[in-house]
């Protein structure tokens, strides 16, 4: 069963539905961590991501990328794409089966939350201030963080790496950018783990739901692109 493919799938439906299960968590009434905050959230993301690198790993993928853009990332860098198509389609619908299980398991809690927004952001990221340029820049700064940094944990520089260190330190990764660059725009830093859900926001029979905001779904998907693709060409160029 274990294939690149499948491991894709499985470690990013882990991420979304840990990541946005946290939000889930933190937002919707009457839940345990209802109110807790960008502390908690930024850290289940983090969480996530470690939780859903080490499934794809153990699936069948040692790249796990779990994200479009790392994927576009590195191939930029390394000059092979032939993973691109397989892997953007395993993380989409890994996506959205995550993100299928998160309504699933607060199911109870969609009807009694009024907040229509603060149910949107169980699935799809939103920006603070509407400003489509600065969003698309922030997805993509973000983005390049994510590529570089990751790039530079198995630089020669730093020497050898401590086996099984490298999940846990893209979970580092990913919390630090929520911490210092999340605020404007959510970070996606991930066209699958804004899309995929934002798919199952259209479709599922959330209750009481608001519009699934298309015009602005465009800017986690190509900014991050964009940002990870400048990431790529950095790294291959710098040579680490």
């Amino acid at each position: 069963m274990a294939s690149k493919f499948f491991g894709e799938f499985m470690g990013t439906l882990i991420l979304i539905l840990m990541g946005n299960g946290v939000v889930a968590n933190v937002v919707l009434k009457r839940s345990k961590g209802e109110g807790s905050g960008w502390i908690v959230i930024t850290a289940g993301w983090a969480f996530a991501v470690m939780t859903g690198v080490l499934t794809a790993i153990a699936c069948g993928s040692p790249d796990a990328h779990l994200n479009p853009a790392v994927t576009v990332g590195m191939a930029m860098r390394s000059g092979d794409f032939s993973n691109v198509a397989p892997y953007l389609l395993a993380q989409l619908l890994g996506a959205m089966c995550g993100a299928t299980l998160v309504w699933l398991n607060y199911l109870p809690h969609w009807e009694v939350t009024p907040d229509a927004d603060a149910k949107f952001g169980c699935f799809g990221t939103a920006p603070a201030i509407a400003k489509t340029s600065w969003n698309f820049f922030s997805e993509a700064l973000g983005t390049f963080v994510l590529i570089l940094v990751a790039s530079a944990l198995g630089s020669k520089a730093l020497g050898p790496m401590v086996a099984g260190m490298g999940p846990y330190l893209v979970g580092m990764l990913v919390w630090a950018i929520g911490l210092s660059l999340g605020g404007t725009t959510g970070y996606a830093i991930n066209p699958a783990r804004d899309l995929g859900p934002r798919i199952m926001h259209s479709i599922l029979p959330i209750a009481k739901k608001r519009a699934t905001d298309w015009n602005y779904a465009a800017v986690p998907v190509a900014g991050p692109l964009v940002g990870a693709a400048i990431a790529g060409l950095f790294v291959r160029m710098v040579g680490f």
